[in-house]
């Protein structure tokens, strides 16, 4: 399970929002507990550096920063989040390619329906996710 407050939630939809019509993505950062479930400590929001409503790539000078952060504030990376614009909150192909962290938690927000977003978490091992529970708390 992955547990994500709900300003940390509302913090990553006010960016995606404010970044359409393209991809917004950013980092998550936390601690695991005994049980292996992931609580999210910090959200980072970071630079869509293709500026595509369909693909991102995060800016790596912010990507190495939050890596400090994280550091500086004793927490871990736990995996990244990006929104889907047009299309539902699940991995893409080029997704799931591209995801070289069997460890991580990949976040999608989807806007498709901009009334009614949709956040979910996968784990993707050798271009197969699964979709984790995902528990928003306040």
């Amino acid at each position: 399970m992955i547990t994500l407050t709900k300003n940390d939630y509302q913090s990553i939809l006010n960016h995606a929002q404010k970044e359409l019509p393209n991809e917004a993505c950013g980092l998550i950062a936390g601690t695991i507990d005994e049980q292996g479930n992931k609580i999210i400590k910090k959200v980072y929001l970071l630079t869509n550096i293709d500026h595509s409503n369909e693909h991102f790539s995060i800016d790596p000078k912010e990507h190495l920063e939050a890596i400090k952060d994280m550091r500086n504030n004793k927490i871990s990376p736990l995996g990244n989040w990006h929104s889907h614009p047009e299309s539902p909150s699940r991995p893409s192909e080029e997704d799931k390619r591209l995801a070289y962290d069997p460890g991580a938690s990949y976040m999608i927000l989807s806007l498709q329906d901009r009334d009614n977003p949709v956040l979910n978490s996968f784990k993707i091992v050798n271009g197969t996710s699964d979709k984790e529970e995902l528990k928003i708390t306040n």
